[in-house]
């Protein structure tokens, strides 16, 4: 069967589906998340499935993820399980607020009652029915369903998913930890649509957490839109710990105004298929924005790192660091763009993605790209795929250390440039512990869970 017929057929499948679902989805939900079904649907329908056809795709094929027949989240299940007996974060030192999703849908006791006056964190669905006009200025307004056909899918069939919202001048020094829940009795398609406000002058940081209760199969398709308002602070971390039976499209759109600072760490421990999409626009003057990622990959896993910056004003800074180590057969990609539109003078921006084969069978593709259209700016890319320095490895074992010791040493050095970012220190602590039992083969994970995830 060739690629255009098989992509047919599973974009055909979703297109019935969703019409099958199109009514219930429609009254169930809010006006201001029916009112971008329409358009999102049809730029699904134009664009189908995304194969390696598809040039921001190339090197990650979506089409076998749906020979699976999986149940949808369309409706609010009631769990019986309480999560937050099943989930215990094992950082007991990190003192965070505490938000819990389970297959998208944001769980009905999470506490509010806590945090400091102004400051929101609810369900999208319940704010977009009771408090429209806090979000009908953000929601779906940056998440361009022309350009990405899963982002399009996710408008269609979005149903719930949370919403931060912070005042202005307002500094919540205590972090916002999401725990994103992917737990059901069938394999399952999640869809999770998230929104984060962070008004002028506020500070704010997120931790998000993505993990498997069991070991279904599970296919997730998130969006969240992120907008840092003049002056704004926002740290946005995220932790991807998933079984490899999972799949995960995690889509981050952030827009920056005047003199606001954004830092995104994305630290990949474990997964089956992983695909980051990450687009930042500077819209003001003034901005700085810090993106760095660091991933783990081993077995048949496969993760696919995709970034674009846009300068789109004078005077900003992008710094943009990728780091990947691949043992076994597994694959990765990194496809970093940095795009400065005409008149954004002066504007810094650097990029950097280096990787490090531990087999011959490990496979690394990395395209780094500038697109500059203005004439006064400092702007660098690179890209390195290599293994191990062996000069460098024989320099260390001449000290008296084992040659596995020697190996996971110099592992942990190449990955601690993006872990000493992290700015939460009991975090960034236990981040550097969970890198080193990842690379030994231990089980990578960062709670205790009452259920045997070992795939």
């Amino acid at each position: 069967m060739s690629v255009l017929v098989e992509k047919t057929d599973f974009s055909l499948k979703l297109i019935g589906h969703y019409n099958e679902v199109k009514a219930q989805l429609e009254t169930d939900s809010p006006a201001l998340i029916n009112n971008a079904r329409k358009k999102a649907f049809q730029d699904f329908v134009l664009q189908g499935i995304p194969t390696f056809k598809n040039e921001n795709y190339k090197y990650t094929n979506l089409q076998p993820l749906f020979f699976i027949d999986y149940s949808y989240n369309h409706i609010k299940e009631k769990s019986d399980v309480n999560l937050k007996e099943v989930f215990r974060c094992n950082v007991p030192q990190l003192d965070t607020h505490l938000v819990l999703n389970r297959n998208g849908w944001f769980c009905d006791n999470n506490n509010e009652s806590n945090l400091p006056e102004g400051i929101i964190i609810n369900s999208l669905r319940n704010i977009a029915k009771t408090n429209p006009e806090l979000i009908q200025d953000f929601y779906a307004k940056i998440a361009n369903t022309e350009e990405d056909p899963m982002v399009a899918l996710n408008t269609a069939m979005a149903t719930d998913g949370y919403v931060i919202y912070i005042p202005p001048n307002v500094q919540f020094d205590k972090a916002i930890q999401v725990i994103n829940l992917m737990e059901n009795n069938s394999d399952t398609f999640i869809t999770q649509r998230n929104l984060i406000i962070a008004d002028p002058g506020s500070k704010v940081s997120v931790l998000i957490c993505d993990h498997t209760l069991n070991n279904n199969k599970y296919l997730g398709n998130s969006v969240t839109e992120v907008f840092a308002g003049e002056n704004a602070q926002i740290d946005y971390y995220t932790i991807q710990n998933q079984h490899n039976n999972s799949a995960t499209i995690n889509s981050l759109f952030i827009k920056q105004e005047r003199d606001s600072n954004v830092l995104t760490n994305t630290m990949t421990l474990h997964g089956g298929l992983i695909r980051n999409n990450l687009k930042v626009l500077l819209n003001g003057e003034n901005c700085n924005s810090d993106i760095l990622g660091m991933a783990f990959m081993d077995r048949k896993q496969h993760i696919d790192n995709f970034t674009q910056i846009i300068h789109a004003k004078p005077h900003c800074l992008s710094n943009q660091l990728y780091k990947n180590v691949l043992d076994d057969e597994s694959t990765g990609v990194f496809s970093g763009r940095i795009h400065v539109v005409r008149d954004a003078q002066k504007t810094n921006a650097f990029q950097r993605n280096n990787n490090l084969l531990l087999t011959d069978q490990a496979k690394m593709n990395t395209k780094p790209q500038l697109i500059i259209d203005a004439d006064d700016v400092k702007c660098s890319h690179g890209a390195t795929v290599g293994q191990i320095d062996e000069e460098a490895l024989f320099y260390i074992r001449s000290r008296g250390i084992a040659e596995k010791d020697a190996r996971l040493m110099m592992m942990n050095a190449f990955a601690h440039e993006v872990i000493q970012e992290v700015k939460l220190e009991p975090l960034r602590d236990r981040i550097d512990e969970l890198v080193d039992k990842r690379l030994r083969g231990e089980i990578a994970r960062c709670h205790d869970c009452s259920y045997d995830c070992d795939c």
